[in-house]
């Protein structure tokens, strides 16, 4: 998938076609094609979590 599709999409579309291919996948029979499912089902949900919002990191800040 190339990734300039996937950065268009809307992060909901993104989620519900993860959530497609997983199932998809976990239909499947053991083997070598259901792992390249599985696999290709976590980089689109990888990539419609990276579209969600960006937080700073939590912490104590800095002393002054």
């Amino acid at each position: 998938m190339d990734k300039k599709k996937v950065e268009d999409r809307p992060q909901q579309d993104l989620h519900m076609e993860a959530l497609a291919a997983l199932e998809r996948a976990r239909a499947m029979p053991h083997g070598p094609a259901r792992s390249e499912a599985l696999k290709r089902a976590g980089l689109l949900q990888n990539a419609a979590d990276m579209q969600g919002l960006t937080f700073a990191k939590r912490g104590r800040p800095p002393k002054t």
